[in-house]
């Protein structure tokens, strides 16, 4: 079978995909500012969960018809992807000064995680049972996030996302249709997204994994990367920062916790000792932020470029993976 079709399939899901979820998100924050949810929360969880959204339907469209390894590869090459690819990219452009109490807090709470999803693969096996303890810590830590949401109003993560929901109004019904039309369109793209590379993976004789972690990680990333290099420019750092905490938070727990509930699957064992691994030390890394003059905590441009070094370097052995090299 020739690849082009899939191709075309992959690149048209994927622009898709990424129009659908921008729409998606302005239209789900919009709603919720309009149902009175405390700006601060709408940042946590509606832009979080907006910006997650890609990679939680492709993961749950490839556990239900059958490519669990492209749902696993797609979350945790998403998650590489936030820190080491958007994360680098940004700082390199800006360095990213962190100010929110708030986020701060979350950062542990990620490492946590992190070492959670790490430790229930350690048997090389997702089971069920695994995914719905990954379902079960993602309901907490959202209760707790939404207790957060309504003291800590005033918080600086806060006042950004109202911010841009000032800039960006949009009426009642307008909210709602985006967001019944974006969640639509999600779908449409990532059945004809998880068609085109599973096709594309068979073609060239490599696992839908690392697929998923490469072509696939990178689309479903691109609402966050989008999203953090605007909020860069118009000096919201914490918005920044703050989309792919949570974005991590939801793929590590919801995404994979969806689609091991949906199709359990054996774990290759790279899967744990370079990607697990990876996603842990770049996690870790993020504690390692240089104290400023002013005293506060930022993420500078040589550390930018550090990380994006070793996404480069990351890409370069999975890419020579699919071609045979190593």
């Amino acid at each position: 079978m020739s690849l082009t079709l899939p191709a075309i399939a992959l690149i048209s899901g994927l622009i898709l995909l990424v129009w659908s979820a921008d729409r998606f998100i302005a239209g789900a924050a919009a709603t919720a500012r309009y149902a009175g949810m405390p700006p601060l929360l709408i940042g946590m969880v509606v832009i979080g969960f907006g910006t997650s959204a890609p990679e939680m339907v492709v993961s749950a469209i490839s556990a239900i018809e059958g490519n669990p390894g492209l749902a696993l590869g797609n979350a945790y090459g998403s998650n590489i992807a936030n820190i080491a690819l958007i994360l680098g990219l940004t700082a390199l452009i800006s360095p990213i000064t962190i100010k929110s109490s708030v986020l701060r807090k979350e950062l542990p709470i990620l490492f946590g995680v992190t070492l959670l999803g790490s430790a229930l693969l350690f048997d090389l096996y997702l089971s069920r049972t695994d995914a719905w303890i990954l379902l079960f810590v993602f309901l907490v830590i959202m209760g707790w996030t939404i207790w957060l949401g309504f003291k800590h109003r005033q918080d600086s993560l806060g006042s950004s996302v109202d911010d841009m929901l000032t800039e960006h109004p949009m009426t009642r019904s307008a909210a709602l249709i985006w967001l019944l039309v974006g969640m639509t369109l999600l779908i449409v793209s990532s059945r004809i997204l998880v068609w085109g590379a599973v096709e594309i993976a068979r073609g060239f004789g490599v696992s839908d994994l690392i697929i998923g972690l490469t072509v696939v990680a990178i689309g479903t990333s691109l609402p966050e990367l989008a999203s953090s290099l605007v909020a860069i420019r118009k000096g919201e750092h914490d918005l920044a920062i703050g989309n792919v905490i949570g974005s991590n938070l939801f793929n590590t727990l919801a995404v994979v916790g969806i689609a091991g509930t949906i199709s359990p699957l054996a774990i290759d064992r790279e899967v744990l000792y370079r990607d697990c691994l990876l996603m842990g030390l770049l996690t870790l890394s993020l504690f390692l932020l240089r104290v400023g003059p002013d005293g506060q905590k930022r993420i500078s441009r040589l550390g930018g470029l550090f990380l994006l070094t070793i996404y480069l370097g990351y890409s370069g052995y999975l890419i020579s993976k699919v071609f045979g090299i190593f």
